[in-house]
Protein backbone atom coordinates (compact mmCIF):
# COMPACT_ATOMS: atom_id res chain seq x y z
CA UNK A 1 0.00 0.00 0.00
CA UNK A 2 3.14 2.35 -1.04
CA UNK A 3 0.33 4.82 -2.51
CA UNK A 4 -1.77 5.36 0.69
CA UNK A 5 -2.29 8.62 1.54
CA UNK A 6 -3.25 9.23 5.06
CA UNK A 7 -4.71 13.03 5.91
CA UNK A 8 -7.11 15.09 7.04
CA UNK A 9 -10.62 14.28 6.39
CA UNK A 10 -12.24 17.50 3.63
CA UNK A 11 -15.88 17.79 3.32
CA UNK A 12 -16.22 15.82 0.02
CA UNK A 13 -15.08 12.67 2.09
CA UNK A 14 -17.85 12.42 4.15
CA UNK A 15 -20.32 10.40 1.71
CA UNK A 16 -17.54 7.53 1.40
CA UNK A 17 -17.05 7.90 4.93
CA UNK A 18 -20.09 6.92 5.84
CA UNK A 19 -20.52 4.22 3.90
CA UNK A 20 -17.21 2.79 5.29
CA UNK A 21 -18.77 3.16 8.28
CA UNK A 22 -22.57 1.30 7.49
CA UNK A 23 -20.40 -1.11 5.36
CA UNK A 24 -17.99 -1.87 8.30
CA UNK A 25 -21.06 -1.98 10.91
CA UNK A 26 -22.68 -4.72 8.67
CA UNK A 27 -19.58 -6.81 8.22
CA UNK A 28 -18.26 -6.58 11.78
CA UNK A 29 -21.08 -6.43 13.72
CA UNK A 30 -23.11 -9.37 12.05
CA UNK A 31 -24.25 -11.84 14.68
CA UNK A 32 -23.09 -9.48 17.28
CA UNK A 33 -25.24 -6.72 17.21
CA UNK A 34 -29.40 -6.77 16.54
CA UNK A 35 -29.79 -6.84 12.56
CA UNK A 36 -32.61 -4.47 12.88
CA UNK A 37 -30.04 -2.05 14.01
CA UNK A 38 -27.62 -3.20 10.98
CA UNK A 39 -30.62 -3.06 8.72
CA UNK A 40 -31.69 0.38 9.68
CA UNK A 41 -28.32 2.30 9.38
CA UNK A 42 -29.51 5.10 7.35
CA UNK A 43 -27.33 6.96 4.69
CA UNK A 44 -28.53 10.48 4.79
CA UNK A 45 -29.04 10.71 8.39
CA UNK A 46 -25.35 9.70 8.99
CA UNK A 47 -24.25 12.27 6.59
CA UNK A 48 -25.65 15.09 7.71
CA UNK A 49 -24.41 14.15 11.24
CA UNK A 50 -20.82 14.02 9.73
CA UNK A 51 -21.44 17.46 7.97
CA UNK A 52 -22.00 18.63 11.90
CA UNK A 53 -19.27 17.36 13.38
CA UNK A 54 -15.90 16.35 10.96
CA UNK A 55 -13.61 19.46 12.09
CA UNK A 56 -14.40 18.32 15.93
CA UNK A 57 -11.07 16.71 17.43
CA UNK A 58 -9.31 14.35 15.22
CA UNK A 59 -10.82 12.99 11.70
CA UNK A 60 -8.37 11.60 8.99
CA UNK A 61 -9.12 9.28 5.95
CA UNK A 62 -6.77 6.79 4.31
CA UNK A 63 -6.81 7.44 0.74
CA UNK A 64 -5.47 4.91 -2.25
CA UNK A 65 -5.64 5.71 -5.83
CA UNK A 66 -7.89 9.02 -5.14
CA UNK A 67 -10.37 6.62 -3.17
CA UNK A 68 -11.67 7.07 0.22
CA UNK A 69 -10.80 3.37 1.76
CA UNK A 70 -10.33 3.79 5.66
CA UNK A 71 -11.09 6.70 8.65
CA UNK A 72 -10.05 7.18 11.69
CA UNK A 73 -11.32 9.74 14.68
CA UNK A 74 -9.60 10.58 17.68
CA UNK A 75 -9.73 13.00 20.80
CA UNK A 76 -6.85 14.42 22.73
CA UNK A 77 -8.73 14.41 25.74
CA UNK A 78 -10.22 11.81 28.09
CA UNK A 79 -13.48 13.50 27.66
CA UNK A 80 -15.10 10.21 26.92
CA UNK A 81 -13.85 7.82 29.27
CA UNK A 82 -13.13 10.17 32.24
CA UNK A 83 -13.03 7.52 34.87
CA UNK A 84 -10.22 6.35 34.32
CA UNK A 85 -7.45 8.87 35.68
CA UNK A 86 -4.40 8.51 33.61
CA UNK A 87 -5.88 8.19 29.94
CA UNK A 88 -5.16 11.54 28.34
CA UNK A 89 -6.03 10.76 24.55
CA UNK A 90 -8.70 8.57 23.03
CA UNK A 91 -9.00 6.99 19.16
CA UNK A 92 -12.76 7.18 18.64
CA UNK A 93 -13.12 5.17 15.63
CA UNK A 94 -11.04 3.05 13.15
CA UNK A 95 -12.33 1.93 9.99
CA UNK A 96 -10.55 0.41 6.82
CA UNK A 97 -13.53 -0.86 3.87
CA UNK A 98 -14.09 -4.34 4.42
CA UNK A 99 -13.20 -5.86 1.47
CA UNK A 100 -9.37 -3.84 1.98
CA UNK A 101 -8.82 -5.19 5.53
CA UNK A 102 -5.27 -6.93 6.18
CA UNK A 103 -3.56 -4.53 4.04
CA UNK A 104 -1.78 -2.11 5.95
CA UNK A 105 -4.18 0.71 6.41
CA UNK A 106 -5.48 0.16 9.90
CA UNK A 107 -2.20 0.01 10.65
CA UNK A 108 -1.19 3.30 9.09
CA UNK A 109 -4.50 5.11 10.54
CA UNK A 110 -3.67 3.57 13.68
CA UNK A 111 0.18 5.05 13.49
CA UNK A 112 -0.80 8.22 12.11
CA UNK A 113 -3.04 9.12 14.91
CA UNK A 114 -0.36 7.84 17.95
CA UNK A 115 2.24 9.98 16.09
CA UNK A 116 -0.33 13.03 16.22
CA UNK A 117 -0.52 12.25 20.05
CA UNK A 118 3.35 11.54 20.61
CA UNK A 119 3.53 15.04 19.16
CA UNK A 120 1.18 16.56 21.42
CA UNK A 121 3.17 14.99 24.48
CA UNK A 122 0.42 12.80 25.17
CA UNK A 123 0.83 9.37 27.24
CA UNK A 124 -2.10 7.05 26.98
CA UNK A 125 -4.30 6.20 24.83
CA UNK A 126 -7.81 4.09 25.21
CA UNK A 127 -9.98 3.09 23.07
CA UNK A 128 -12.82 0.79 23.00
CA UNK A 129 -14.18 -2.07 21.11
CA UNK A 130 -17.03 -4.18 21.31
CA UNK A 131 -15.90 -7.45 23.51
CA UNK A 132 -17.42 -9.83 20.90
CA UNK A 133 -15.61 -8.32 18.00
CA UNK A 134 -12.65 -10.93 17.79
CA UNK A 135 -11.05 -9.62 14.49
CA UNK A 136 -10.86 -6.14 15.97
CA UNK A 137 -9.23 -7.46 19.11
CA UNK A 138 -6.71 -9.14 18.08
CA UNK A 139 -5.45 -6.32 15.52
CA UNK A 140 -5.83 -3.96 18.94
CA UNK A 141 -3.54 -6.42 20.82
CA UNK A 142 -1.19 -6.44 17.86
CA UNK A 143 -1.23 -2.88 17.87
CA UNK A 144 0.01 -2.91 21.80
CA UNK A 145 -3.35 -2.71 23.55
CA UNK A 146 -3.73 -4.57 26.50
CA UNK A 147 -7.52 -4.53 28.12
CA UNK A 148 -7.70 -2.40 31.06
CA UNK A 149 -11.62 -2.74 31.76
CA UNK A 150 -15.26 -3.15 30.64
CA UNK A 151 -17.90 -1.48 30.10
CA UNK A 152 -21.73 -1.81 28.91
CA UNK A 153 -23.10 0.43 26.11
CA UNK A 154 -26.41 0.45 24.55
CA UNK A 155 -27.04 -0.04 21.09
CA UNK A 156 -30.46 0.42 19.89
CA UNK A 157 -32.68 -1.31 23.01
CA UNK A 158 -29.87 -3.66 23.88
CA UNK A 159 -26.58 -3.24 25.75
CA UNK A 160 -23.61 -4.67 24.55
CA UNK A 161 -20.48 -5.06 26.47
CA UNK A 162 -17.51 -3.18 25.10
CA UNK A 163 -13.36 -3.59 26.10
CA UNK A 164 -10.93 -0.96 26.41
CA UNK A 165 -7.43 -1.00 25.03
CA UNK A 166 -4.93 0.88 26.88
CA UNK A 167 -1.84 2.12 24.91
CA UNK A 168 1.36 3.54 25.65
CA UNK A 169 2.64 7.05 23.26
Amino acid sequence: MENLIVRNIEEKDIPSVVDIQIDGWKSAYKGIVDNNILNSMNRNERIEKRKNDYKQNGFIVAELNSQIVGFCRYIDSNKFTPNISNIDCELLALYVKPNLKYNGIGTRLFQFVKNEFKSKNKTKMILWCLKDNEPSKKFYTKMGGEIVKERTIKIGEKEYLEVGFIYSI
